[in-house]
Parts: C-alpha cells; structure tokens; sequence
C-alpha cells in the first residue's frame, strides 16, 4: 500500500474518531462515565474478535512472548476514551481533539527523533517543529471562548 493511500486512511481513521467522543459522552449521560467506556471497549472487541476471527493472519498464541510493556495499549486507549468522555461535555468535542491531537503529535515527534520502539529515526527538523508549533497554537485557540 503506497503511502498516500496510509495517509488517506489515517484522515479517514482522524475523521471517524472526532465522532467518538461525542457519541460516548452522550453514552455516559445514560449509563455513567467509565461504563460509557467500557460499551465502547466491548464494542470495539466484539468487532475485533470478528475481524480476527475471518481475517486475522497472526498468531495469539505467542503473547507470551511480548514484553509487558507491548500490551498497554488497551489501557492507554481506555485512559484516553475516559478522558475523552469527560472533557467532551465540558469543553467541547473540537478543543479536546485538538488538545489531544496536538500533544499526540508533540509526542509522536518526539519518538520519531528517538527511533523509538526500534522504528526508523526521523530528525526533528525545523518544519517538522514549526507543524507541531502551529498545531499546538491552534488547539489552545481553539480551547479560548
């Protein structure tokens, strides 16, 4: 799959997140704030469990083989849809998207420069920095009333 067409997914993927928020805090003014996402989590395992089971090409049985650390990625994506919930209601979906995206894109950078999880290294250079910049500066005007 060609690059353009990674990126293309990934607006795709950033599009349809911007829904969630919204969608499980309205949830949580049902059901509460952690159980809003936790149907959110089942939900999204119960379709994973599909997806794996018709598509999937890899092997479960060697998770014992990951270090610790490889499998936070479930809590990480639980923090983040708990935090999400909680501040949607409050500030508004586009200021906690764009809090959340500019410091995910701060941190990505950051691990890009490291080479981090033993992935390529790509120097953080001058227009790189002035993105995340730009970006940040955006979110916080977002955030202003």
């Amino acid at each position: 799959m060609s690059r353009i067409w990674i990126f293309l997914l990934m607006v795709l993927a950033g599009a349809l997140s911007a829904l969630q928020p919204g969608i499980n805090a309205r949830l949580a003014q049902k059901v509460g704030t952690l159980e809003s996402a936790f149907v959110s989590f089942a939900g999204g395992a119960i379709c994973l469990i599909v997806a794996v089971s018709v598509f999937g090409r890899g092997n479960l049985r060697h998770i014992s083989a990951a270090a610790p650390w490889e499998v936070l990625g479930g809590l990480i994506g639980a923090v983040y849809v708990t935090c999400l919930v909680l501040a949607v209601p409050r500030i508004g979906t586009a200021a906690a998207m764009a809090g959340a995206i500019a410091a995910q894109l701060a941190a990505g950078l950051l691990l890009d420069s490291m080479g981090a999880f033993g992935f390529q290294k790509m120097p953080l250079d001058l227009p790189r920095a002035a993105g995340a910049f730009f970006l940040v500066l955006g979110s916080l005007l977002i955030l202003r009333k």
